[in-house]
């Protein structure tokens, strides 16, 4: 099989990464595969979805030009420093140009130990790896950057986790797969060429307009800061939350990256968390600007040498563009709200409209993809029975509702179609995502597949399709959601 694959992450100095080698899965098969993505990668579907093609994507066979690594990184994780993690169950198979030019990584997630395994196993469970599909492509969907699922692939064995678990290894494609962990390995073992190396790599490949700039060190940091702003912005436009914001998982390219505990709310609070092992409520909902910028200043730490000669000078450099975040984030922020609320233009009163009903909503438990979208319906319907329901505070809601319509005057039918293009009416709902990986575990794929093609449109109504924007019932919540490790 041949993949025309153009390695430039194996050029770098090899302490950032260590080689492996195929790990013998015993019976490889496709579970599911991305032809669509398959076909903008410039990939041969019929090729990769086969026999062959599922050995190649399980890690089990390497193709010809491929140079399997895993990469090596260090991190803070829930704050704590890990001076080396590195991929512990991954590998970079290879990176492939696009027809149209653009270079990403082709990932294998769940592919064996390597020497960053730290006594794992190196694999991943089927239910941990159709997980990601259905919520990196559901993110692509929605307009979010991020890291796309190519294929799912059966392993042919059990894994021990709880229990008993089929195997499988998710191959994922990113635009890369460097993190901040990457510079934080580095810095910390005072590696200055290899960071030298790595930025360099990184403005070459993603961020060429900074190799001009006076200190290219700094450049780079503000444009990783202004992804970061806009990414975490659009995370909270859909009520998402990471759940294990790690700066081992905040991809330098401003992607969403290492889907593990993640999770969309459903009722609306901006403390919600879904991650088992995030016990103090770091990581949630409303948590994420500040500890993105807390990632952004563990990078900016990382990149001092290469910002000036004398630290202290460098630190001070740094801080000036650290100290914009907040008004970055916050421009970004009620952007994406006011796109949700058919605002075009800023008023003062806009923030206090986007405010006041994220309190409203907190206080009377609302559904948070169901508010906006209800609210949306009844602009375009002129019929707000449907999301007025939905509040127990009437009156409240009421004269919130009063307000906004006096904002948007005659722009009604604008707003209408705005509101329309940014409130999905469908999200992978925790309840759905589990109902279809619990009949995927005995072998039934028939609501993997479904539910897939609903979040394909999300913005579109589907009338044959209500059931998936529902809430959970209340015997249908999930509270807590794993890592799959």
């Amino acid at each position: 099989m041949t993949i025309q694959f153009s390695n430039t992450y194996a050029q770098l100095p090899d302490r950032l990464f260590a080689r492996v080698s195929p790990f013998a899965f015993p019976a490889p098969s496709i579970v599911r595969f991305n032809n669509a993505l398959a076909a903008d990668l410039g990939l041969d579907h019929k090729q990769l979805d086969s026999p062959e093609g599922a050995a190649i994507l399980a890690g089990a066979k390497t193709p010809d030009g491929a140079e399997p690594l895993a990469m090596a990184y260090a991190g803070h994780q829930f704050g704590n420093w890990v001076p080396q993690l590195g991929d512990g169950r991954a590998m970079l198979l290879g990176e492939v140009v696009t027809p149209a030019g653009a270079r990403f990584d082709i990932h294998l997630k769940g592919s064996g130990r390597t020497p960053f395994s730290r006594g794992g196993d190196g694999k991943a469970v089927l239910s941990a790896v159709l997980r990601e599909y259905i919520i990196s492509e559901a993110m692509h969907a929605l307009g979010i950057p991020t890291t796309r699922s190519l294929a799912a692939v059966a392993t042919g064995e059990q894994v021990m986790r709880e229990g008993l678990e089929p195997g499988a290894v998710l191959a994922r494609v990113a635009a890369s797969h460097i993190r901040v962990g990457t510079f934080q390995y580095l810095y910390a073992r005072k590696d200055a060429e290899g960071l030298q190396a790595l930025m360099d790599h990184v403005i070459a490949r993603h961020y060429p307009e900074c190799a001009s700039a006076e200190t290219p060190a700094l450049a780079l940091l503000a444009a990783v800061m202004a992804r970061q702003a806009e990414l975490v912005a659009r995370w909270m436009q859909v009520g998402f939350i990471h759940g294990v914001m790690n700066t081992d998982n905040v991809s330098i390219a401003g992607e969403t990256i290492d889907y593990g505990p993640c999770a969309f709310m459903d009722t609306y609070h901006p403390s919600t968390v879904f991650s088992s092992i995030d016990r103090q409520g770091r990581y949630a909902w409303g948590n994420q600007p500040k500890i993105a910028h807390w990632n952004l200043a563990q990078f900016a730490q990382s990149l001092l040498p290469l910002i000036a000669a004398e630290p202290e000078r460098a630190a001070v450099m740094a801080q000036e563009v650290l100290d914009a975040f907040g008004e970055m984030f916050e421009a970004a922020y009620f952007r994406v709200f006011q796109a949700k609320l058919g605002l075009t233009g800023t008023t003062e009163a806009d923030r206090a409209l986007v405010t006041d009903l994220l309190h409203l909503m907190a206080e009377d438990t609302v559904d948070f993809t169901r508010a906006f979208r209800e609210l949306a319906r009844g602009l375009a319907g002129d019929d707000f029975s449907g999301v007025k329901s939905l509040f127990a505070s009437e009156s409240l809601f009421e004269d919130w509702l009063a307000r906004w319509l006096s904002r948007l005057g005659n722009e009604r039918a604008i707003a209408a179609t705005t509101m329309l293009a940014n409130n999905p009416a469908f999200i992978p709902r925790n309840h759905r995502v589990e109902e279809a990986l619990t009949a995927a575990n005995q072998g039934d794929f028939a609501p993997f597949e479904t539910l897939l093609k609903v979040l394909s449109t999300p913005f579109e109504d589907q009338p044959n399709a209500t059931q998936f924007e529902a809430p959970p019932r209340p015997e249908e919540i999930v509270h807590a959601t794993f890592c799959g490790t």
